[in-house]
């Protein structure tokens, strides 16, 4: 079993929370999170990058000048890419760069990212994450109890408007649910807090 610092949202430690060690993964999976990260940075690209060929540039057909005699470079057309108002050489055009990944080779990232995060003692477990008011002072008191100051990413059980809206102007800080936390995330924030029923979500994910 690996153990977990639990807290209260004060930050006051109320013991260990307890993870089984076939949930983690720690002698392989390198490749899948490398293969998951580059996917989702591929997943946000938009793909809308457009450039006009010479086949879409207006122009006449013409030859600008006859071949030979004059003492000039050979030209052909006015809507080659070396004129000024010509095409554009090898530019983009509207494409997606999505790749795909297998639901294994997604699952096994997330579970290696994850125990990683375990191993070096970067997760902290609190027993719940519910505010009063959705007030920035109030999340800023959680955090500040918490002993963060660079953000965090915070794993909920489910979504609550409160903690949402008191989170949302505060930098670097990001609220997930368990079933849609991914491997980059993980990887992108040092520390990660997860509530009580965020983790138990975690486990039956993993599991």
């Amino acid at each position: 079993m690996s153990k977990i610092p639990l807290k209260s949202i004060k930050g006051e430690s109320i013991g260990d929370y307890e993870v089984a060690d076939h949930l983690l993964v720690l002698d392989k999976g390198d490749q899948a999170v490398h293969e998951a990260v580059v996917a989702y940075g591929a997943h946000q690209r938009a793909g809308t990058a457009s450039t006009k060929s010479k086949a879409n540039v207006s122009g006449t057909g013409a030859k600008p000048w006859k071949q030979k005699g004059l003492g000039r470079a050979r030209a052909g057309y006015k809507q080659s890419p070396i004129w000024r108002g010509g095409a554009v050489a090898h530019g983009p055009h509207p494409r997606k760069y999505t790749k795909k990944l297998s639901k294994k080779v997604v699952k096994l990232a997330f579970r290696r990212a994850f125990s990683a995060k375990v191993d070096q003692g970067e997760i902290t477990v609190i027993d719940d994450l519910a505010l009063g008011a959705p007030k920035t002072k109030e999340f800023t008191a959680v955090l500040k109890g918490l002993g963060l100051d660079r953000g965090a990413l915070f794993i909920v059980d489910s979504n609550n408007d409160n903690v949402l809206l008191a989170s949302r102007n505060i930098p670097k800080v990001e609220i997930v649910t368990a079933a849609l936390a991914n491997t980059y995330q993980l990887l992108r924030y040092k520390n990660v807090i997860v509530t009580k029923a965020g983790m138990e979500a975690l486990e039956n994910r993993l599991a």
